[in-house]
């Protein structure tokens, strides 16, 4: 049976923390729903590329537009059972998302029911709003260990192409740790990889 997977994007996610594990999940054979609170399937997200120039920052500039196959409405708690697993980009999505009680209730779900969460870059600021990064270890983008810290976290100071998985939670600092963060979100929701 094919197992589905909910992307939690919206307007400004990162381009590649979007597209990668979305065209990734598809090539694997899942079912991958992109949601975005307020928009349904053929609306669009844009999306902004951050790259790591050599500034004390990364660099913001304008990407694709990420188009939406799946209603936001549509995930309701009854369909959520129905999810084996959850992808949180990063971005500046997360930054208000995290402010939708619908998707904190969402997040949440998938904690309480120890399913498969992925989240990368700025993505744990959503956990860190759904109460799911309490006595965790967790990376992140580098700015939000505070964040992560004071959500209750063990920090763990990663590469931007390694990984931190703890239980049911992988997490990532950025986009060059897709091969590593989709890898190890795999072996969560059950496959064998062949390395």
């Amino acid at each position: 049976m094919t197992k589905t997977i909910l992307i939690l994007v919206g307007d400004y996610v990162e381009d590649y923390e979007a597209m990668v594990p979305y065209q990734t999940l598809l090539t694997l054979g899942y079912k991958v729903h992109a949601v975005c609170p307020g928009k349904v399937a053929g609306d669009v997200v844009k999306t902004c590329v951050h790259d790591f120039e050599g500034d004390q920052t990364y660099s913001e500039k304008r990407g694709h537009n990420f188009v939406l196959n799946h209603a936001f409405d549509d995930v309701t708690d009854a369909a959520l059972a129905g999810y084996d697993g959850l992808y949180i980009p990063g971005g500046r999505a997360p930054e208000y998302l995290r402010m939708n009680p619908r998707v904190v209730g969402i997040v949440q779900h998938f904690g309480k029911h120890n399913k498969p969460i992925a989240s990368i870059c700025h993505g744990p600021q959503i956990l860190a709003a759904a109460g799911l990064l309490k006595g965790r270890q967790c990376t992140a983008y580098p700015a939000l260990e505070v964040d992560c810290v004071i959500a209750g976290a063990t920090w763990a100071s990663k590469a931007a192409d390694d990984v931190c998985v703890d239980g049911n939670l992988v997490t990532s600092p950025a986009w060059p740790g897709h091969p590593a963060l989709c890898a190890a979100f795999i072996r969560l929701l059950g496959a064998t990889i062949a390395v």
